[in-house]
């Protein structure tokens, strides 16, 4: 069966690009309850809700590093749920993740750490290697900092680094944790401004999982609220401030007391 016509029965059978089908995940209590969800491709889906409420968790099951204990969890039109190594191998390839840390590798440069994952690449061609780092390093604004080593950086340009080395895979997906926490709001305003430049002009599918309110409507299509491990929202943003949940007036209410 040819890569097209495979792919046209994978979307039949799972036409949305991510989707959590009734997922439950307990550690030592219920982490995710029936959580319901999807991310169509192209889409920017925010994942909010107070800590510790299952929102790291959720992509943690994006990426296969972690299993439900029932339910389903479909990536690239496909169900991942019981997938070995290698095939979370080459999903990894379509799908990655912008650690909260960076996660970059302290002894290399910056433009040593996006070429670290640009040779991951099947296609990649050592002649094009100083070309194609630059132009990443020119798309997150850091052409000056191609020498630097990670730890001259600030969290928040530590982060941009990240996201240029992540794009150097040429990824289909990439999920965003807490992209602008410990920022200063200029940093947090960059990066937000990266982010839709992401999305409107590669067209990549993103999930992002925040507690800034101001980024999520700025680059959000659509949001998932959970409470207590449930998907107690999910529909577009606007929509947000008329839902009728108890939890999500109060912490509406809480964000605007913060800027007041």
């Amino acid at each position: 069966m040819g890569g097209e016509a495979r792919l046209d029965i994978m979307i039949d059978q799972f036409p949305h690009y991510i989707e959590f089908r009734h997922v439950y995940k307990t550690f030592d209590k219920p982490v995710l309850v029936d959580s319901n969800f999807w991310v169509d491709a192209g889409e920017t889906v925010a994942i909010i809700g107070q800590s510790g409420v299952g929102k790291s968790v959720s992509l943690g099951h994006i990426m296969g590093f972690l299993k439900p204990d029932s339910g389903q969890v479909i990536v690239s039109h496909e169900n991942i749920t019981d997938f070995g190594e290698a095939e979370l191998r080459r999903l990894r390839k379509k799908v990655t993740m912008v650690f909260q840390s960076g996660a970059l590798f302290d002894s290399l440069t910056v433009a040593e750490n996006i070429a670290f994952s640009l040779e991951l690449r099947e296609d990649y061609d050592a002649e094009n290697r100083e070309e194609i780092v630059k132009g990443l390093l020119g798309l997150v604004d850091l052409e000056d900092r191609a020498d630097d080593y990670p730890t001259d950086l600030s969290t928040g340009h530590r982060r941009a680094v990240a996201i240029a080395r992540a794009l150097a895979a040429q990824p289909e997906c990439i999920l965003y944790d807490e992209p602008t926490t410990m920022v200063d709001p200029i940093m947090s305003d960059h990066l937000g401004s990266l982010m839709l430049k992401l999305k409107q002009q590669l067209r990549l599918t993103s999930v992002v999982v925040t507690h800034d309110l101001e980024l999520m409507r700025r680059v959000a299509d659509n949001v998932v609220f959970l409470h207590e491990g449930a998907v107690i929202y999910f529909g577009p943003v606007v929509g947000l401030e008329f839902a009728e949940h108890p939890h999500i007036h109060e912490f509406l209410a809480m964000d605007r007391v913060q800027y007041e």
